[in-house]
């Protein structure tokens, strides 16, 4: 019986495509990475990005998830990430200071989330005015893995509670065969 190959890390999602090309970040700049999940494959690829100068905040709800971040994060030699504990889903309950970071991530974060509302005005109160946050969220449709199609946030719900929060829309970008990417400002 042949076995299924499913997409996984560069050929789901491109982390730097997403993060340089598309958002933008550059040497010593302040990111969150909200919801870093179990690789913190985006956050490592922002710290190298950022540079010995720059600070990658990598968020999570999970504590065991933050220690291998840590674990990984000395083994490669990166000391610019800092990892914090939170529920997005409690404004202001981040360890991170109003307007503090110069670009955000959200990566598959809002769908596993019963308050998307509250998590987009916390990153909005940790970016600086003018700071560009990226979403990424799992296009509408079945597909053979990902989340089921009813938990699924829309890229028209995404802009209406990103609007509530106080980002203005920069652009869509492509982010893969089966999520869309939006990237919003802070006004």
């Amino acid at each position: 019986m042949e076995e299924k190959k499913f997409p996984g890390g560069r050929e789901l999602l491109d982390a730097h495509v997403l993060l340089i090309d598309q958002l933008g970040i550059n040497y010593g700049a302040k990111v969150a990475d909200l919801g870093c999940g179990t690789t913190g494959y985006f956050a490592f690829q922002a710290a190298e990005a950022v540079g010995d100068t720059g600070i990658v905040y990598a968020v999570d709800i999970q504590k065991m998830i933050l220690k291998n971040i840590e674990n990984r994060a000395k083994m490669l030699g990166l000391s610019n990430v800092k990892t914090i504990w939170s529920n997005l889903e409690d404004y202001g309950a981040t360890a991170i200071n109003d307007a503090a970071v110069d670009y955000a991530v959200l990566i598959n974060v809002l769908f596993q989330n019963k308050k998307p509302e509250t998590i987009l005005r916390e990153a909005a109160r940790v970016m600086r005015r003018g700071g560009r946050i990226l979403i990424v969220e799992w296009k509408q449709g079945r597909f053979p893995f990902g989340p089921p199609a009813e938990v699924k946030v829309t890229a028209e719900k995404v802009r209406e509670l990103a609007l509530g929060a106080g980002l203005k829309e920069k652009k869509e970008v492509v982010a893969g065969r089966f999520h869309y990417g939006l990237i919003f400002e802070k006004i």
